[in-house]
């Protein structure tokens, strides 16, 4: 089980937050207990600047896109997809972050201190890695933060036709291997692409208020 780290110094009480803005403050640092921290009250970094540069912003968007495991929709292609993949878990977090992080895709903001700042969660225990593998290379996969009952999805990436939406498939399977119903999948803001998928908007308000019951559940057993 990973050990909470030590409180941090900063402050993201939202009580303040105006509805429906997504951008609730700026500067902080990436320490891992200042992203510890802001995780489990609903609050995640990227950077305002041209691609994900300084100044760091941190959001928490009103509504938000959130996805319980058990609505996941799988398509009937997607299925016969699973067979032609391997599902791993945490067995190259930093070369998925960096396929998400490409400068040609939308992971432009993942910048090298992103990638470092989530490489060290991964070693204090609370990022992980969801990856599908073909023929021994890494063609697709995921990340993000694990906390109790959530999953922070951050970036997902695919090389080959249906790659991400296998790992998504495997962190559905790993989230509820156990029945736990308290788990949330947090995926930021909906997008078409993810709605097709049984991702749905709810306000601020209401992830807010659920985010205590959903961190009361017990991390996966892969993660604890």
């Amino acid at each position: 089980m990973p050990t909470p780290p030590p409180s941090t110094p900063w402050d993201f009480a939202l009580d303040r937050v105006t509805p429906g803005e997504d951008l609730v403050g700026i500067g902080a640092d990436l320490d891992v207990a200042t992203l510890y921290e802001a995780y489990t009250v609903g609050v995640f970094p990227m950077g305002i600047g041209d691609h994900g540069a300084e100044p760091m912003g941190w959001w928490s968007p009103d509504p938000r896109g959130i996805l319980r495991p058990s609505e996941l929709l799988v398509s009937r292609s997607l299925r016969k997809s699973l067979a032609h993949f391997e599902v791993r878990v945490d067995t190259d977090f930093e070369g998925v972050v960096e396929a998400c992080a490409a400068p040609d895709r939308d992971g432009r903001w993942i910048t090298p201190e992103i990638a470092e700042a989530y490489l060290a969660l991964n070693r204090a225990g609370w990022a992980h890695s969801v990856e599908t593998w073909q023929d021994g290379e890494l063609v697709g996969g995921l990340y993000g933060v694990a906390i109790g009952g959530l999953f922070a999805g951050e970036s997902m990436f695919h090389h080959v036709r249906d790659a991400s939406k296998v790992a998504l498939v495997g962190l559905r399977d790993l989230l509820v291997a156990d029945g736990d119903p308290r788990r949330l999948v947090d995926v930021q803001w909906q997008t078409p692409h993810l709605s097709s998928l049984g991702v749905r908007e709810v306000p601020r308000e209401e992830y807010l208020a659920a985010l205590p019951t959903v961190l009361s559940a017990p991390l996966p057993a892969r993660w604890a």
